[in-house]
């Protein structure tokens, strides 16, 4: 791997360009598309101060109350990561859940109130840089510490999809403002999803507006929307088949997008119709921050129990980068095509260190039903 690529994150990329496929899987040309390669940590100090509404009262407008539930959380198909299964019962207490994801209007009125600076908004910290590398690594050139943030980039040919760095772009001045660089912006998209958001800046919106973010098994018992053992929030049809459902890639990625749903990028909340719930875009558009640590084998953890309310494992360990911590991430994102990631699939998990933030990278808040 590049020097650079390792010191700044530029190569390889856990979060949704793709969906590793399960043991159970025969098929071998998904499982050399899997997504085994890992996006390092963008290195930035995790924030600790947080500004909090000062009103510390909770507005349920715009969110849907979820009713108290058990359900099977879980793949249950052939079609899941081994991170999947086995399935296992789960009790949920009733909470509200924002019907859609939090929007770059909302996540400026947070900015105007507080001042809030995004991760993607402040240079690398070496000294938080070495924690996650290897002793002796050498400090790279101090030109290479320079706000930025990952932007895809479309190939223009079929590319080998197990090198991730062959359609992203570590992008000066990408931000929540300007999700392609600086010379773009996000007028007139106030009803789009914010983007380039780390779970450290979603966490400090959460607190802010008196909300958290979701756990897993919260997200996954809303995603649902009241369906028992189906694969996505509609049911089992594939996305590619009838009207478009969601916003994914179609086509052939990297390369050739069709736009069947009309959409290249994100597309404005409330685009497809919601789950049964009354939730939108609880598959595909942008992937969203839950609270939970990530670890390969919680499920296999948990017993034959019921689990009531899991708030996931008390730390992250991830086998393939032992020294990054991960939060889970769901619902897979515009960049998801059945070729190589089926993360819009209700049970698909996904993780990624909290610092980073990247152009398909967005979340919604839940608040507790009192």
């Amino acid at each position: 791997m590049k020097y650079k690529a390792v010191i700044l994150g530029l190569l390889l990329f856990s979060l949704g360009a793709c969906d590793k496929k399960s043991d159970k899987t025969s098929n071998a040309t998904n499982d050399a598309m899997s997504c085994e390669s890992e996006l390092p940590s963008r290195f930035s100090a995790t924030k600790d101060t947080i500004a909090i509404n000062k009103s510390g009262k909770v507005s349920y407008e715009g969110m849907v109350q979820i009713p108290t539930s058990e359900f099977m959380m879980g793949a249950s198909d052939n079609e899941g990561k081994s991170d999947e299964y086995p399935q296992h019962r789960v009790k949920i207490n009733s909470f509200w859940m924002d019907a859609t994801e939090v929007t770059n209007a909302q996540f400026k009125k947070f900015v105007e109130a507080t001042g809030y600076v995004t991760t993607a908004e402040i240079k690398p910290d070496w000294e938080e840089m070495r924690k996650q590398l290897p002793p002796g690594t050498p400090k790279p050139d101090e030109s290479l510490f320079v706000t930025a943030s990952l932007v895809f980039k479309p190939t223009s040919t079929a590319v080998n999809l197990s090198d991730a760095s062959q359609w992203w772009s570590w992008t000066q001045d990408a931000n929540w403002k300007h999700p392609q660089g600086p010379a773009s912006s996000i007028k007139g998209k106030d009803n789009y999803p914010v983007v380039h958001i780390s779970w450290d800046d979603a966490n400090a919106y959460a607190k802010w507006s008196g909300k958290r973010l979701p756990t897993e098994a919260e997200w996954e018992f809303a995603a649902r929307g009241g369906l028992v053992d189906k694969k996505y929030f509609w049911g089992d049809e594939d996305p590619e088949k009838g009207k478009p459902k969601a916003n994914i890639w179609q086509g052939k990625f990297p390369y050739l997008n069709t736009s069947v749903d009309k959409f290249k990028g994100a597309a404005p909340v409330k685009s497809f119709a919601p789950n049964k719930f009354g939730l939108y875009d609880m598959a595909g558009n942008v992937w969203e921050w839950c609270s939970d640590w990530y670890t390969p084998d919680y499920y296999k953890g948990l017993g034959s129990g019921i689990s009531i309310n899991p708030q996931g494992p008390p730390k992250s360990y991830d086998p393939m980068e032992p020294t990054v911590p991960k939060r889970v991430v769901r619902s897979g994102s515009f960049l998801c095509n059945a070729s190589y990631c089926k993360g819009y699939r209700v049970t698909a998990r996904m993780k990624s260190s909290p610092d980073t933030g990247l152009e398909h990278t967005g979340f919604r808040c839940v608040a507790d039903a009192k």
